[in-house]
């Protein structure tokens, strides 16, 4: 049986092309965090290097409700050293 109510995106960008800041709106948008305002500007990066540096070294998921539809969304790094996580993640989410 096939699924309709959930949806799997990615979000692939080179890096400083927003795609942290893209998803944590949408966990703000959503509604997903309460209280947003405490978790900081980039709730998606949870390593210290990556607050330090500003950018995504690991691949994050997280899944959010919209007008009955769930969408599993993955943040992906936009840095080319980190190609093999991103391929990684579209095989991931090409799959399900």
């Amino acid at each position: 049986m096939i699924r309709d109510d959930i949806r799997n995106i990615a979000i692939i960008a080179h890096v400083d092309h927003g795609k942290t800041t893209l998803v944590d709106a949408l966990l703000k948008q959503s509604n997903t965090f309460r209280n947003a305002d405490a978790m900081g500007t980039t709730i998606m990066d949870s390593n210290d290097i990556e607050r330090e540096r500003g950018i995504t070294i690991f691949a994050k998921n997280a899944a959010i409700q919209w007008k009955g539809k769930k969408i599993n969304i993955t943040d992906t790094p936009g840095h080319a050293d980190f190609g093999g996580e991103v391929e990684r993640i579209m095989n991931l989410v090409d799959g399900c």
